[in-house]
């Protein structure tokens, strides 16, 4: 058995001054601050990846940093899956017996850190070098192909998609942490920037400082007892024009692998923490792990059913749309906030205490995804 122990963030946004060791170091004391752990207790580290800081062993110097001397550590990518594929990493290590608590962390000052022209370059590794690259290909336009063909073989509209990003933001307007909180319309979203056709800015995730930390024991060192009781992965593909569909990706079978992991079924969840990189993204994911019909994302976000009162709520903080995206750190503040809520530590923003939830990632474009399901004990 392993538990997550307890999770904390920095404030998402503009952070200037920060780096990414900062950064890491500050969610990681956070983490520790609501355990009676001391960093003598930690003996295991596992970081992510930041564009801003490239060093090739990013996982020791951040403990030579914070001052550890973990026996097992390192640093490990996955894109924008890395967090939870750590988490899962850890999960399997304190079940091993290899450590007995494990801080799995990661930030990027990914915002204030560098250029435009820099941050366009690094995330241009994503596509294929030699028949995706030469056309000037970039991220939000691989994003854009997945929609239009989304678009078109489920009959979805533009306004449909929008109420994904309408609903993160109104999420995120109660997170005293979140870059962004000023309350959006379906017609903010369509009636933004184009970015790369059909989506528009608004339809995009934020660009941010900001850093997410866990810790993941052997035993449980809380009142709340949050246990990993599932994990699993699935890697389709690497580049977009080699995955073996654009409305079908790898979501189904690792969220299904880890709910069977779990003995548990869609009907037991009643949170859910899905990566949200641009509004598409989340439509997809929901459908294809099995929340929503084809089709029918965005309809369920305009009813209610995501929302903080609704039958199943998610990314109560407002997501990688609107709380805000440094890299792996982002979808790590997704497994935060699953903690918090699990925990019932949410304070104004706690909705009723989740028993299951299912979190979801995906790097790449809906190249790797990683399944977690946590039950409260």
């Amino acid at each position: 058995m392993a538990y997550l122990t307890s999770a904390g963030n920095t404030r998402f946004g503009r952070c200037p001054g920060e780096t990414t060791l900062t950064l890491m170091a500050q969610a990681a004391t956070r983490a520790l601050e609501r355990t009676d752990l001391k960093r003598a207790d930690i003996d295991g580290v596992l970081t992510a990846y930041s564009s801003t800081l490239p060093h090739f062993m990013l996982g020791t110097l951040f403990a030579e940093y914070y001052g550890l001397q973990p026996r097992y550590c390192h640093a490990m990518q996955v894109g924008g899956a890395t967090g939870f594929a750590m988490v899962m990493l850890a999960a399997r290590l304190v079940d091993a017996g290899e450590c007995d608590n494990i801080l799995v962390v990661a930030g990027e000052n990914r915002l204030t850190g560098q250029s435009r022209d820099s941050a366009v370059q690094s995330l241009a590794q994503v596509g294929h070098a030699d028949f995706e690259l030469p056309f000037g290909a970039t991220i939000p336009a691989y994003y854009g192909l997945v929609a239009s063909r989304y678009m078109h073989e489920f009959k979805v509209d533009a306004p449909e998609l929008a109420e994904l990003a309408v609903l993160m933001r109104r999420h995120a307007s109660t997170h005293p942490d979140a870059q962004m909180r000023e309350p959006i319309t379906v017609d903010d979203v369509v009636n933004s920037k184009v970015i790369a056709a059909p989506l528009r800015l608004l339809d995009c995730c934020l660009i941010s400082d900001g850093g997410v930390a866990f810790v993941v024991s052997k035993q449980p060192r809380a009142a709340e007892r949050i246990e990993i009781i599932g994990a699993a992965q699935a890697h389709t593909h690497q580049h977009v024009s080699s995955a073996p569909s654009l409305t079908h990706f790898g979501a189904a079978d690792s969220s299904t692998r880890a709910m069977q992991q779990a003995r548990i079924s869609h009907n037991d969840v009643d949170y859910l923490a899905i990566y949200d990189s641009f509004t598409i993204t989340l439509a997809i994911l929901l459908e294809e792990i099995g929340f929503a019909e084809r089709g029918a994302a965005g309809a369920m976000a305009r009813d209610g059913i995501f929302s903080t009162s609704g039958k199943l709520p998610m990314n109560t903080h407002g997501g990688l749309l609107s709380f805000g995206h440094s890299g792996a750190g982002g979808a790590m503040a997704h497994l935060a906030e699953t903690w918090v809520q699990m925990a019932g530590l949410a304070g104004a923003r706690q909705i009723r205490q989740p028993s299951v939830a299912l979190v979801h990632g995906d790097g790449g474009v809906l190249s790797s995804h990683v399944s977690l399901v946590l039950q409260r004990k």
